[in-house]
């Protein structure tokens, strides 16, 4: 078999890379990038798509960042994951012995989903607000694989992961998400000799985080055993509240200052948990635990600083 995958740069795509360029279950795979195909431009995907001719597609291509980002440039988060994601499905529509594998995200789910959060929640309630746009696009690359897999036949399978991490993160203290961000940050105040560290909120919700290397060999897992599900949560299963992780990445950089959590700042939802029964009941579940992926993930930050 032969795969492609589209987004190999980013977080999820160069993990894919790590786990799949030397697997035995395809004798070819193409990692794409911007680099050779821009995902904006119809006719540049449909041509790699056409001439690679892939048994396998995995669509990891996303305009992706924190809270900040998702917010105030919302337009670009709708557009652009928008025209990504058309271009790669309606591509396909020729092809329907290709198997889709589409990631999406949890912010897919209503605001008020009931925790532990199920497949079945989907289009259940509103979007959470501050990243509605974002939630849209996923949705609609969601309703438009339904719609190719009952009009032509498809094979699609959306992955909705719980909140990732990982190498070739984005460690921006402007646009990242929580775990890279507070890295990045806590890093900056102990080289500077800072003597505390201030976090927004309480501390007190709680949050579920993914290695992202799990994420891509629950997609292994999942073509190995040709799980044809059209809609799958993929979590560890465990929570944390952001006191604590915060505590964790403090003995991970062997920052001795101060944690001050500012109380007078949102703490935003109060608790986001996956419900990844489904997946679990086929047999995968993830192998890395948080303080060993927090340490391979600031190992890599380490590296890409000097």
């Amino acid at each position: 078999m032969k795969l492609l995958v589209f987004g190999s740069n980013g977080l999820v795509g160069s993990s894919l890379k790590r786990i799949f360029e030397n697997s035995s279950i395809f004798k070819d795979s193409f990692f794409s990038t911007r680099k050779d195909t821009d995902l904006f431009n119809f006719d540049e995907t449909s041509k790699l798509i056409s001439e690679y001719k892939p048994d396998y597609i995995i669509n990891a291509a996303a305009k992706v960042g924190g809270i900040h980002a998702n917010n105030t440039l919302r337009s670009e988060f709708l557009i652009e994951n928008l025209k990504i994601n058309l271009n790669i499905l309606e591509s396909c529509i020729p092809y329907n012995t290709i198997k889709i594998i589409n990631l999406g995200s949890s912010c897919i789910y209503p605001l008020d989903s009931p925790n532990p959060i199920s497949e079945s929640s989907i289009m259940q309630g509103t979007l959470e607000p501050t990243n509605s746009p974002y939630a849209m696009a996923k949705l609609t690359a969601i309703e438009l694989g339904n719609s190719l897999k009952i009009q032509h036949g498809h094979s699609i399978t959306n992955l909705m992961p719980t909140n990732l991490y990982g190498p070739n993160d984005n460690f921006s203290v402007e646009s990242s998400h929580v775990i890279p961000g507070m890295i990045r940050r806590m890093h900056d105040t102990k080289i500077t000799s800072g003597k505390s560290f201030s976090i927004w909120g309480s501390g007190k919700p709680l949050r579920e985080f993914l290695y992202v290397d799990d994420l891509a060999l629950s997609i292994k897992f999942i073509i190995e055993n040709n799980i044809q599900e059209s809609l799958l949560n993929i979590g560890s299963g465990k929570e944390i509240s952001i006191f604590n992780l915060a505590k964790i990445i403090k003995d991970t950089l062997k920052f001795h200052g101060d944690l001050i959590f500012d109380s007078s700042k949102p703490d935003g939802n109060p608790r986001k948990l996956l419900d990844s029964s489904l997946i679990n009941s086929y047999g995968w579940k993830p192998i890395t635990t948080l303080e060993e992926g927090l340490k391979k993930s600031y190992n890599w930050f380490l590296s890409k600083q000097i």
